[in-house]
Formats: C-alpha cells, sequence, structure tokens
C-alpha cells in the first residue's frame, strides 16, 4: 500500500474521502446535517476501514504492531513510496475501539495545541503525527516534545504513531521506538487493489505482458494504486468480449503522455464552438449529451461569442461534430471520448495553453451549478466542481479555489451555488499538499472577515463535515467563532455543541477557552448550550467525570457566574433547570453540580443575594418537571437551599422562603 492510496472508494455519502488522483464526488446539501447520515468520527474511521483492505503488510509491519502494542508508540521510518504513512494510519485503525477517536496532530496550526500540552491526548485516541515532509527544523522541534507527548499517550491508554522524515535524525533515547517500513511485493499490491476493487482472481492471476512489465519497474506504490483504480475503470467501460489483458493494456495506454496528441487536436479545431465542446466533454465527461449541447452553449455565451447564425438545419448536428472531437454518444445517450482518461488530459491542456480561459471556467461552473432537468445530478454537479478545482490544485494555484469557493458561497443565488463552494472547499482540504493552506484560509475567514451569512453556512457545513474527520480540534476553534459571530440560524452553535458531543476532551477545551475569554452574550449562550449537566456527569475513562475535574470545576464557575451576571433568568433558567434535574439524579456528581452554581453565585460581587435567591426560585420551579419526581426533587432544593446558607454563613431558615419573596430580585 502507498502512502497516498491511488483509488477513490467512497464507503458512505456521508463525508469527504480521497484516496488519491482522479475525480472526487461528494453530496452536500443543505439539510444534510439533520439527515442522519453518519457523523465526521464515522468518516475518519471509514477512511481507516478502507486502507486496511488495501494493505499489504510491507516488511517491519509486525514489528511495528508490536511496539505500538507495547509502549503505545512507534516511530516509522523508511523510503517515499514504501507505504509507511498507509501503514501507520493502518497500525491506528488495528486499535480502534469505543473510547477515543483517530486524530492527526499538525503542531503550529491555528487551532492545535502544543504537543507537550497533557490536553493534547484524550483517553483512548489514535494519534498520527506524520513529519515524513517536514523540513529539518520542523522535525527538530517535534522530536524535543514527543518525551512530553509519549508521557501523555501513557497516561490516556492512548496509541501514538509517529513517520519520521527519511533520513532525518533520531535521538538515541528514541531509537528504541524506531522501526523501519519497506516497500512489499509490487505485485502483491496490484492483486490486492484489484480484488478489492472487484476483479475476480481468475483474470488479475493469469501471467500478463503488460502488468509484468509495469511491476517490474521500480515506482512508489501509489502508482501501483493508481493503475489498479484505472484497470477497474477500464473493465467497466470495456466491451463485453474484451478480457483482462485488454483492460490493463487501456490502463497502461491511459497512463501515457497524450499532450502532444490532444495539442495536435486542438490546432485542428479552428473554431470556437468546437473547441467549447471539446472543453465541455473534458468538464462534464460522461454526462448525457442533452446537457453536453447546453452546457457548450452556454460556455460559449459566458466567454462572450455570439450565437452561431448559420440556419438551424444547416449546422452540424452533435454526433457529427463528437466525432470531430474523438468523442462519442453511448446506448445510453451519455457522452464519453474514446480513450481512458482522455478527459483528463484536454482539460490539463486548455488549462496550462489557455490561461486566460481560467476565469471564464470558474464563471461557466458557477453558472451550469444552476442549469436543471432531468439529467442534471448532484454527482454530476460535484464532479464538474471536482475537475476544475483539480485543474487549480494540480497547478498549485490553491489561493485561486480558494477565492473561488469565497465568491461562489458569498454569491450564489441557489443551494447549488452553495454546494459548489462547499464542494471547491472540499477538493482543497482533500489535497495532501495544500491542504494546510485550505484549513488557514478558513480560519481567517471564520475569524477576520465580515461574512454574508450564506458563506458562513459554508464554512459551517465545511467545518463540522470535513475539518472535524480528523482535526476536530481545528473544526472546534473555528466553529467557535462562527457560533461567536451568527445572529439568526444558529446552525454554527448546533454543529459546536455537535462536536463536543463526541469528546469531554473537546469539551473541556472549550469551558477553558471560554472561561479565559471576556465572555460577551454570544459566549455566554455557547457555554448554556455546551455545559449541560448530562455532559458534565456522563462517566469517561474508567469512571472519570468532568465535573470531579478541578480544572473544569474552575472554568465552569466563572461561566456561570458571568451567566448569572450578564443574562436574565428566562434566558438561563431552562438550562439551570436541567443542572437542578440532573443533580438529583447523579448522588455524589449531583452535590458537586450545586456546589458549582452556587460558587457562581457567591462570586456575584454587589448581586449575590439576588444570585441566590434566582438559583432557588429556579429549583422550586424544577420540582414541578423533575424526571425523578418532585419529592425527591424537593430534596434536592433543600440542598441547594444548605449550600446557600452555608456560603452566606447564615443558618439554615426553619422556613423555606416562598417563591414569590425572590420577585424583583432576579437578575
Amino acid at each position: 500500500m502507498s502512502e497516498r492510496s491511488g483509488s477513490t472508494w467512497v464507503t458512505s455519502t456521508s463525508g469527504a474521502l480521497h484516496n488519491g488522483t482522479g475525480d472526487m464526488y461528494v453530496t452536500f446539501g443543505a439539510d444534510q446535517r439533520s439527515s442522519g447520515r453518519p457523523s465526521f468520527r464515522r468518516v475518519a474511521d471509514d477512511q481507516l476501514a478502507w486502507l486496511r483492505r488495501v494493505l499489504v503488510a510491507p516488511p517491519g509491519m509486525g514489528n511495528a504492531r508490536l511496539q505500538l502494542a507495547r509502549a503505545g508508540t512507534v516511530i516509522l521510518d523508511g523510503a517515499p513510496g514504501s507505504g509507511r504513512t498507509s501503514a501507520a494510519r493502518v497500525l491506528l485503525r488495528e486499535h480502534h475501539t469505543d473510547v477515543g477517536a483517530f486524530r492527526e496532530l499538525l503542531p503550529g496550526e491555528e487551532g492545535e495545541l502544543p504537543l507537550t500540552d497533557p490536553e493534547l491526548v484524550g483517553a483512548g485516541d489514535r494519534l498520527l503525527l506524520d513529519m515524513s515532509a517536514a523540513e529539518v527544523e520542523r522535525w527538530a522541534a517535534a522530536r524535543a516534545d514527543l518525551s512530553a507527548l509519549r508521557k501523555a499517550v501513557h497516561e490516556q491508554h492512548a496509541h501514538l504513531v509517529v513517520v519520521m522524515p527519511y533520513g532525518g535524525i533520531l535521538d538515541s533515547d528514541l531509537q528504541q521506538y524506531r522501526i523501519e517500513i519497506q516497500q512489499p511485493c509490487r505485485a502483491r499490491v496490484l492483486r490486492r487493489h484489484l480484488r478489492v476493487h472487484g476483479v475476480p482472481s481468475e483474470h488479475y492471476l493469469r501471467p500478463d505482458a503488460t502488468v509484468t512489465e509495469f511491476v517490474n519497474e521500480q515506482r512508489p506504490l501509489r502508482e501501483i494504486a493508481d493503475f489498479a483504480d484505472l484497470v477497474r475503470r477500464a473493465r467497466e467501460a470495456a466491451a463485453r468480449d474484451e478480457g483482462f489483458a485488454q483492460w490493463c493494456t487501456t490502463a497502461h495506454k491511459a497512463r501515457a503522455d497524450r499532450r502532444e496528441e490532444v495539442a495536435t487536436l486542438v490546432a485542428t479545431l479552428g473554431d470556437s464552438p468546437q473547441r467549447a465542446l471539446l472543453i465541455t466533454v473534458a468538464m462534464l465527461h460522461g454526462a448525457h449529451a442533452d446537457v453536453i449541447h447546453r452546457a457548450a452553449q452556454l460556455l460559449l455565451d459566458t466567454v462572450g461569442l455570439p450565437p452561431d447564425d448559420v440556419p438551424l438545419l444547416q449546422r452540424k448536428d452533435l454526433a457529427e461534430r463528437l466525432v470531430e472531437i474523438s468523442a462519442g454518444v453511448g446506448p445510453d445517450g451519455h457522452v464519453r471520448f474514446g480513450e481512458l482518461d482522455h478527459d483528463s488530459t484536454v482539460r490539463a491542456h486548455f488549462w496550462d495553453h489557455m490561461p486566460d480561459l481560467r476565469q471564464y471556467l470558474g464563471m461557466w461552473t458557477a453558472r451550469s451549478m444552476a442549469l436543471n432537468g432531468p439529467h442534471i445530478t448532484q454527482e454530476l454537479r460535484d464532479g464538474l466542481v471536482a475537475k476544475l478545482a483539480g485543474e487549480y490544485l494540480r497547478t498549485r494555484r490553491p489561493e485561486g479555489l480558494a477565492s473561488l469557493a469565497e465568491a461562489w458561497g458569498s454569491t450564489a443565488a441557489s443551494k447549488a451555488g452553495l454546494e459548489a463552494a462547499v464542494q471547491a472547499l472540499t477538493c482543497g482540504l482533500g489535497d495532501r499538499v495544500q491542504a494546510r493552506s485550505f484549513r488557514g484560509w478558513i480560519y481567517q475567514w471564520c475569524t477576520g472577515k465580515q461574512l454574508k451569512e450564506q458563506f458562513a453556512q459554508v464554512l459551517v457545513q465545511v467545518c463540522a463535515d470535513v475539518v472535524a474527520a480528523g482535526h476536530p480540534d481545528q473544526a472546534m476553534l473555528r466553529l467557535y467563532y462562527l457560533a461567536r459571530r451568527e445572529h439568526s440560524t444558529g446552525s454554527a452553535l448546533h454543529a459546536l455543541s455537535d462536536l463536543v458531543e463526541t469528546s469531554h476532551r473537546l469539551r473541556r477545551r472549550l469551558f477553558h477557552r471560554l472561561a479565559r475569554s471576556e465572555l460577551s452574550r454570544a459566549d455566554l449562550g455557547i457555554f448554556l448550550r455546551v455545559g449541560v449537566a448530562e455532559a458534565l456527569t456522563d462517566p469517561y475513562d474508567n469512571g472519570r467525570t468532568l465535573v470531579e475535574e478541578e480544572s473544569v470545576q474552575s472554568s465552569v464557575t466563572t461561566c456561570w457566574r458571568a451567566v448569572l451576571n450578564g443574562l436574565p433568568r428566562p434566558t438561563w433558567q431552562p438550562y439551570a433547570e436541567r443542572w437542578m434535574h440532573a443533580a438529583a439524579d447523579d448522588g455524589h456528581e449531583g452535590d458537586l453540580l450545586l456546589e458549582l452554581l452556587v460558587s457562581a453565585a457567591d462570586r456575584c460581587e454587589g448581586r449575590r443575594g439576588a444570585a441566590f435567591a434566582a438559583l432557588y426560585a429556579s429549583a422550586r420551579d424544577a420540582e414541578r418537571t423533575a424526571p425523578v419526581g418532585s419529592s425527591r426533587a424537593a430534596l434536592t432544593t433543600d440542598l441547594l437551599l444548605q449550600k446557600i446558607c452555608s456560603a452566606q454563613r447564615l443558618s439554615r431558615p426553619t422556613t423555606p422562603p416562598r417563591a414569590e419573596s425572590t420577585r424583583g430580585t432576579e437578575p
């Protein structure tokens, strides 16, 4: 298996998955958050499960397994193309449990804790530190922090796999964790991919000259994965009388450099309509002929060419025009080139040799997304955006794709336009080389710009469904900033709440961030939403709860004090009632919940009495709706009153004050 698998395998339509070159189809919709789809955590686990299916264990894998199981840490070394990063991910997948999550550590990026911070590691987490492409300075800094990181990993019963730079320096005290990964048998890698792609074994087990020549050449494993995917696609497009040898020949030919062939073809197409048709087929390869015709006309209109003045019945029909560009309409009515992967070469030619056309392709893509009809599918729209994004990423122009996504998301007048923005950012985040830039731009958008609400919704979806899949800390920070700024939809707050619901560690981080901030009214709303009592008393890590942690107690008390001081009682009353209900049902933890509320009220300088009275009145109100019954809830109210009296250094009154006596004293 390679460091970047060369095939595309979608195990669910719930999030972004891209394991190599080629098109990526991702369906996002405005209502998808409530569609019951698997969470981002499931998406990340599905990606790891796919890697495990296609991995051929490289030499050294067994030793790496033993090392990871024994010490909780392993450092993988190996030449580029040996499959070391895929091996690292599979090693972590093999330690999958219901506790903890898979995460890739990205030290130095916004939203990422330092490797030395104990809060970086949650109970049972599976952590990947991929430094395979790190420069000398970054690797030296990471090595210096590995001791503290390994200590936290050990304490949290987590697992850590580090991929070191090839030829990098490793300190003597870390040598015991180093395992070298070597490239596995290339023929076995190809057969494994073909098997997973559904190619029957009786085909690929036969000797084939094309396959033998291909696997005997020294090459990175990702190229073998790419070749296997081409064989799969050749099989799907082949005639019934073609066999494995023809599929492999077609796949091998698709790998050849056909740029001169395409350049010659373009030179023979002197008129604009034919070039527009060629571009359209390349961008919408496999679309229905009706869609190709409409989109080609739309491209001509986008670049400002006047309509054809030739009488309608004297014009060439579509079939004749397609023959001139080496394409045709199949029995299903869909248009394809005759050669496999010819569309990617055509796209690259126009992108590279007609740079002035690029801005028009962006405009045309946006207009094409708005087309409707029986043959306009979501897969077609997503594929169009993915192909355009692929050219930006191939030519290392990520800033152009980011700007295009921002423009689409800020000006889109339709759901399709917003989905295009989501898809464009998803493609950028899925690019191994340029994902870091896109995460940085998303952070800048979330924190430093006046966002139009519709683009803010794009960012919410991308953070919750894409960034969070492998980088939940970064997703949490970005959703936090979006939640602070939203006014009506509440989608960012909802997504943030869903995210911290998956991890006590993330909820703890959010509490600490809130407690250290100025606690605006928006911050208080975030706290009330994520600081629900049930989450604080939910056991984790061998029965521990968040409410028992001193640091959490301090942060929660600070936040509740700000709530009691800064918000009217009707705003926080429902949340306080939930605290009372949880306190009535949770024994020792319930007692701690009451202590935190009383401590928060006790710190309301100049308003202590009013805060205490409001809490008591809320407890009385909570008795009527307590799931455990009013009698048991009344005991909780009585305990709260005792704590209030103790805080005020008063003896407990023999007759508790009636709820009516608190009127006029509420904050």
